[in-house]
């Protein structure tokens, strides 16, 4: 397997694309060998598209609902920031199907999102706001009997725009215990991107009945191209890069997985004959991948410039494919000499193109508890720890002011991680415990002359400050792809490499950023229909492909 030190650094993180064993198409995978139906049993929407709908879904024995509420919005009220207070649409993922009264209770408290209170029959609450431009123009094509264009599909490629998808017990919602607990939804993430797909599905049934509303005789519905092609847009901040900081033993779980997977595919000493055509195949669906990804950005359009013309290159490696002498390895070996993009892109590749079923490695990819801290242990084994999964913090500068250029700390008005200048912005006092390396290297300092025989708890009575290292250190003994290898207070730390990397493990695709604080993405795009599930169809959204 690749080194934690090679694959754990913030560049290549940031260089992430989803993978076989991301969650969406896990869950996409299990709706469709089970045999998940949808059914919309409440169309309350107007002829103005206001109003509520439930979609009833029966997936592995039990039965959830998404309750999807449509409101008015004014175009002064529309934002993607987490700071917003009014959305166009908000939903929950209900267990069960809720009565009456309760849709009556959850329209009072659903578009209020934060500012609502929830029982533990709620398990997600999500809120979204159109794709104004691109919402009325799928609308009006509709209604004049004709599907939207791919260009514009292309552009775009979402109805709606997720702008938060929240779970595991806030407000008042079922805790993460209780999900773990139900056969399907135990996966990491796995009721929130049930909820994303269901929005997805709620998107298209409202551009289709606006477009009726318009024209009764003359509009057509979405084809199933169309509604294949149709994603789920999503804006995420800051406020979810620190998540794969404070779970250091979940990171590593799905890190172990990813590269366990490319690991076994790397030590094959040949391909198939499906495989080699499936790489055939997933290669030149990569390139018209490359060719339609798109931005703004100027750093990842000068990147996806270098990958478009360093993919060009795997047009030459059919040779490789017929080689008995691992081709895969030989490949990997290759890439080195590439861009970290182009290593990464071919990593997921290489992953998605095996016959392997991976469902071993997708079982692991949860953390019941982070674990605890170990007070029996050898200072002199702490030390051999730290030095061997933590040597990269310890010749980090950091008397230098860049190296402590930024803090994390969490907003008072929204009690979200925000990240601030020390030279410039207050609140460095309440900085928050995520300068790991800063700490690994103070706790060698303190542990360099300390009897090595004592033992860690020894030693804690005495320096209790270093409780927090001491146990992400002794976590790194089974969790060597816990820890991001680089310093998170330098003024090099881009925290878009952290929002790429978890989204990665999503599924997202057609990364957007906005800065590099924030970033647009799309999920589902290409992914089956709910009819097209209940049909058994597997999922083949790896890249979407227009």
């Amino acid at each position: 397997m690749r080194a934690p030190d090679q694959v754990m650094r913030l560049q290549r993180l940031g260089a992430s694309f989803p993978t076989k064993v991301s969650f969406v198409r896990q869950l996409l995978r299990r709706m469709s060998s089970t045999g998940t139906t949808v059914d919309r049993i409440r169309w309350n929407i107007g002829d103005d598209g206001f109003g509520d709908a439930v979609y009833a879904v029966r997936y592995c024995g039990h039965v959830y609902s998404l309750v999807a509420f449509s409101c008015p919005l004014s175009d002064d009220q529309r934002s993607d920031r987490v700071i917003a207070q009014a959305w166009d649409t908000s939903f929950v993922l209900y267990d069960g199907i809720p009565d009456d009264a309760t849709i009556d209770r959850l329209r009072e408290n659903v578009p209020l999102q934060e500012r609502g209170r929830f029982d533990e029959r709620v398990f997600v609450l999500s809120r979204a706001n159109k794709s104004v431009r691109f919402f009325e123009y799928v609308v009006d094509c509709l209604s004049r009997g004709v599907q939207p264009q791919s260009e514009r599909l292309q552009e775009v490629g979402y109805l709606v725009r997720t702008t938060a998808v929240y779970g595991n017990g806030k407000f008042g919602m079922a805790d993460r215990f209780m999900l773990a607990a139900r056969d399907g939804l135990g996966s990491s993430f796995a009721a929130e991107m049930m909820t994303v797909w269901l929005i997805r599905e709620f998107s298209q049934d409202l551009v289709e009945h606006l477009a009726k509303v318009r024209n009764p005789e003359g509009f057509v519905p979405l084809s199933a191209e169309t509604r294949r092609a149709i994603g789920v847009g999503n804006s995420t901040g800051l406020g979810m890069a620190p998540f794969l900081v404070t779970h250091p033993k979940l990171f590593n779980n799905w890190m172990t997985a990813r590269e366990t997977a490319l690991e076994r595919v790397s030590c094959k000493p040949s391909l198939t004959e499906d495989e080699k055509a499936r790489f055939k195949r997933l290669r030149d669906h990569t390139d018209a991948h490359l060719a339609q990804w798109n931005v703004e950005d100027q750093v990842l359009k000068g990147r996806i410039s270098i990958l478009r013309r360093e993919w060009a290159e795997t047009a030459s490696w059919d040779r490789l494919l017929d080689s008995d002498d691992f081709p895969v390895r030989r490949m990997l070996s290759i890439a080195e000499t590439m861009g970290l993009d182009f290593q990464e892109l071919l990593a997921a590749l290489l992953i998605e193109m095996a016959d392997d079923v991976f469902d071993d490695l997708e079982a692991s990819m949860t953390a019941t508890h982070e674990g605890g801290l170990a007070p029996a242990m050898s200072v002199g084994r702490l030390l051999q720890l730290l030095n061997r999964n933590y040597g990269w913090a310890l010749t980090i500068p950091f008397e230098r002011a860049s190296e402590t250029a930024q803090f994390w700390y969490v907003s008072e008005e929204k009690l979200e991680p925000r990240l601030g200048r020390r030279d410039s912005e207050p609140g460095s006092d309440l900085e928050l415990p995520l300068d790991i390396a800063r700490q690994a290297q103070s706790l060698a300092g303190a542990l360099e002359n300390w009897p090595k025989q004592d033992t860690v708890g020894d030693f804690l009575a005495a320096r209790p400050e270093y409780r927090y290292i001491v146990r992400r250190v002794q976590i790194s003994e089974e969790a060597p792809y816990g820890e991001i290898r680089d310093n998170l207070l330098s003024e090099q730390c881009l925290p878009i490499d952290m929002l790429r990397c978890k989204l990665a493990f999503f599924g997202a695709s057609k990364f957007d950023p906005r800065s590099d604080r924030w970033t647009r993405i799309t999920l589902f795009q290409g992914a089956p229909s709910a009819a097209e599930i209940l049909k058994g169809e597997t999922d083949h959204c790896w890249l979407p492909v227009l």
